[in-house]
């Protein structure tokens, strides 16, 4: 499905302690292995009953009560191909695609974690690391 202009990004903060209320039922389970919280989420489409959210490739159903808007946007979101800056000496840096999206509220800052040649790379990255590709 193709991005929205302008892309709504935000945070969903639920976990299971809210109940499943929240989560479209078809959603369920994966929404609750994703756990979201501190997690950036692109809004695709609102309809009364639900907001459609996409993390990386997948999208869930889920109730607008919990979606809090970000107006600070991410400079990356996901499937952009960013490259590693100022990789260590004598290795290579790492280039891929942005997989996962945070939100370190604490200090407004934006971390991201890449896939690589398949493989999603443990390390995750500050904003500042990072540049497109």
């Amino acid at each position: 499905m193709p991005r929205p202009k302008p892309v709504i990004y935000g945070l969903y903060a639920w976990t299971p302690d809210y109940g499943f209320r929240y989560i479209h039922p078809a959603n369920r389970r994966s929404f609750e292995w994703l756990e979201p919280v501190g997690k950036v989420f692109e809004k695709i489409d609102e309809t009364d009953d639900w907001i459609l959210l996409r993390y990386d490739e997948q999208q869930f159903k889920v109730s607008g009560e919990l979606f809090k808007e970000l107006y600070q946007k991410p400079p990356f979101s996901f499937g952009d191909t960013v490259t590693e800056r100022s990789p260590a000496p004598g290795e290579s840096g790492h280039q891929g695609l942005i997989s996962d999206v945070y939100l370190d509220e604490a200090n407004e800052t934006f971390r991201f974690q890449l896939v690589e040649r398949k493989r999603k790379i443990k390390r995750i990255f500050e904003a500042d690391e990072l540049r497109e590709a």
